[in-house]
């Protein structure tokens, strides 16, 4: 009997010890993403991003990554218990996410008290990484943007005159109309209407009303692909012709399918597209891709990417899985070729980086041009 005991003793002592070997194996980094909701496909997306990435890198500090994903279902509330989870259950080194930047604010504090490094892909509100030491992104921040936007508005479609229609339900949309207002105004343009909706809405008859007799020279549209996709359609369907500017949240495959032919000439300011591609990382990747999906990658695939490579050329040089290290490592990221550009890591965790411009023609995503920081 004391030898059946002892046996089995010595039978679990090494399952036990396996499974403390293979958790040691590997590397575990979260992923707190829009999987299902209002914003899904930016989830879904920068998650087939991530995945790619995986298969090109899929090891760190000699160790193989363990990627954990939980869905924030687009929902505030849903990214603080999803980020919670991903640090107190699962025991993630690291977290890539949030992509809208009003669910990357409700899980930045969580983060930051545990101490555990986030990248986000795509929060572009300053905010965001605002008075934090552990929130980083890897895309461009909307003051940025808008001022870039508002040139564009004045200098190339010769815009004097320009219309707003603002997500108020949304932090990026609110913030990014500001900046784009502050910028055209201070040009010399005049904003002769600005109005506002909420992400759910399908009716913009009672907005554009208030546009159309201000024969506005550009609508400018800082929303997600949906309401920017139907506003767009009820524009023309109403006569109103005046080019319609967006920013990068409009950029999903979404805008085209449900816009149609009506959102077509519809341009924003953008983060990636793979005729702008320069580094070598870029290529691979595309070239992967391709392959795989028979497709180009879009910017959500591309960011998604970005924020994975990112953290972990900061694990290599941190030489260590201790958050406090690999935030030091993020904090001084420089000229790092990612996919969509150049990068580094400037003052509050903000990427200094390229920003495309982009047309949808002929059904299609097209690249206008490049602005360099």
């Amino acid at each position: 009997m004391k030898k059946v005991l002892m046996g089995t003793v010595i039978c679990l002592s090494i399952l036990l010890l396996s499974g403390w070997c293979l958790a040691a194996d590997t590397i575990k980094i979260g992923g707190f993403l829009p999987m299902t909701g209002a914003v899904a496909a930016y989830g879904q997306d920068a998650n087939s991003g991530i995945q790619a990435a995986m298969g090109m890198k899929p090891t760190v500090l000699g160790k193989k990554v363990e990627y954990i994903l939980v869905d924030t279902k687009s929902d505030k509330i849903e990214a603080a218990n999803a980020i919670s989870r991903l640090i107190e259950k699962d025991k993630v080194v690291a977290i890539i996410g949030e992509m809208i930047s009003g669910n990357t604010m409700a899980g930045g504090p969580i983060a930051e008290k545990a101490k555990i490094p986030v990248v986000t892909p795509t929060s572009t509100n300053p905010l965001v990484t605002q008075g934090k030491k552990y929130v980083f992104r890897v895309c461009f921040i909307d003051p940025v943007q808008g001022d870039i936007a508002a040139k564009y508005a004045f200098s190339t479609l010769k815009a004097k005159k320009a219309a707003l229609i603002v997500d108020k339900s949304q932090d990026y949309c609110v913030g990014l109309g500001k900046f784009f207002k502050d910028a055209f105004t201070k040009l010399g343009g005049q904003i002769v209407a600005e109005t506002f909706c909420v992400t759910e809405d399908k009716d913009f008859s009672a907005q554009l009303s208030t546009m159309k007799p201000k024969n506005p020279d550009v609508l400018y549209a800082p929303n997600y692909y949906s309401p920017v996709a139907l506003f767009t359609k009820q524009a023309r369907e109403l006569g109103l012709k005046a080019p319609v500017l967006s920013g990068d949240g409009a950029q999903a495959d979404e805008l085209i399918q449900i816009g149609g032919k009506e959102v077509e000439g519809v341009t924003f300011t953008g983060h990636f597209h793979a005729k702008a591609a320069t580094t070598k990382l870029a290529r691979d990747f595309i070239a992967r891709w391709q392959k795989k999906y028979k497709a180009e990658p879009n910017a959500f695939h591309a960011l998604g990417a970005d924020a994975y490579f990112v953290l972990l050329d900061a694990i290599s040089r941190a030489n260590s899985t201790r958050g406090e290290a690999i935030r030091a490592a993020l904090a001084t990221t420089k000229n790092f070729e990612a996919i969509s550009g150049r990068l580094s890591i400037g003052e509050d965790g903000n990427a200094v980086k390229p920003m495309v411009i982009m047309i949808v023609k002929n059904g299609k995503f097209e690249y206008l041009t490049t602005v360099n920081p």
